[in-house]
């Protein structure tokens, strides 16, 4: 069985839960990070290193000293606007640091890696639910960058029969049930921290870009998981790796779009405040609809999203009001 995980980038948002949920499953995570965007306060139960992926030296030491059978990736840069003004350090950091970090494995004989990708490699969609098979067309650098290291992740394989899974996301969000762990970046640039922050009183209003769209209210429609779903989606792709030593692809979404407007109303249901909403212009690149077919997922994974709206949106409320760190 695999049992010791490498996490890269495993003190911030999705890679803290996927750490609590290996714990809980009886796996030994590990986790490397630079704490240039992580928090050590969220993955202080587990053993710890700091550092970067381009110090290859590190990266064998920590193979060695930890006896590592896996490796989960969750160091990339995730910000699309900037990427559009700072490409190079996007494809720095999401494309050529992960080239070193499969080097290293490949030179150590690590033969099993789960990639947190995106759903922005896909650009504009072009039929309602976006599955596996809909065509690659990113349309900044962000999804760039993650597309380019996923093709670069099937040339391993033939290269060094190195396996890999590439997962995802469509829009993730919430936070773990306990109020411990949640979302915390900076800036922030999510929809749902950003609307609880107007609640929470830390901004004076929000903002919807764009209420003209082609969707029922106007506003853009994005599919939401929640960040627990995701890591159970890791844990079970991991044993998936393992049981039938191939690579694959998931798209992970709930399935369900939610408008910009749908969201804003259960926020403030939820928290009982009605804070100041504000209407700007579309922003470029921002598609009417995206949500994902995650039938794949369900078929082979045995997959299934278990949080509904309400419960993503509490529990980030939750993570909000009494907020760690």
């Amino acid at each position: 069985m695999l049992k010791n995980i490498l996490v890269i980038g495993g003190a911030g948002y999705i890679g803290s839960h996927v750490v609590r949920a290996l714990s809980a499953q009886g796996y030994t995570p590990v986790v490397l990070d630079n704490l240039s965007k992580g928090h050590r306060e969220a993955v202080s139960h587990v053993p710890f290193e700091q550092g970067n992926l381009q110090d290859k030296p590190l990266l064998t030491k920590i193979f060695n000293r930890y006896h590592i059978d896996a490796v989960m990736h969750f160091a990339a840069f995730i910000d699309v606007g900037e990427s559009v003004k700072k490409p190079e350090m996007y494809f720095q950091n999401n494309t050529t640091h992960v080239r070193y970090l499969l080097e290293a494995m490949a030179e150590n004989k690590i033969a099993y890696f789960i990639f947190s990708s995106t759903a922005a490699i896909f650009g504009e969609p072009v039929k309602e639910k976006i599955d596996e098979n809909h065509p690659k067309n990113p349309i900044n650098p962000y999804g760039k960058s993650k597309w380019m290291t996923e093709k670069m992740l099937e040339d391993f394989d033939t290269a060094y029969g190195l396996k890999s899974t590439a997962l995802r996301y469509f829009n993730a969000c919430g936070a773990d049930d306990s109020g411990d762990i949640g979302e915390s970046h900076s800036p922030e640039t999510h929809l749902i921290p950003l609307v609880l922050q107007a609640a929470a009183g830390k901004r004076e209003y929000i903002r919807i870009f764009g209420t003209d769209y082609p969707t029922p209210d106007g506003t853009c429609i994005r599919d939401y998981v929640h960040v627990n779903d995701l890591a159970r989606a890791h844990i079970l792709a991991l044993e998936k790796m393992e049981k039938d030593n191939v690579s694959e692809r998931f798209n992970l979404g709930s399935g369900n779009g939610y408008s910009v407007a749908q969201i804003i109303h259960e926020a403030k249901k939820i928290t009982g405040v009605d804070f100041m909403v504000k209407n700007a212009p579309r922003r470029a690149g921002d598609p009417a609809v995206l949500v994902a077919d995650s039938s794949k997922a369900e078929r082979l994974l045995g997959w299934k999203p278990q949080y509904d709206l309400t419960r993503m949106i509490q529990t980030a409320w939750n993570w909000e009001k009494n907020r760690k760190y």
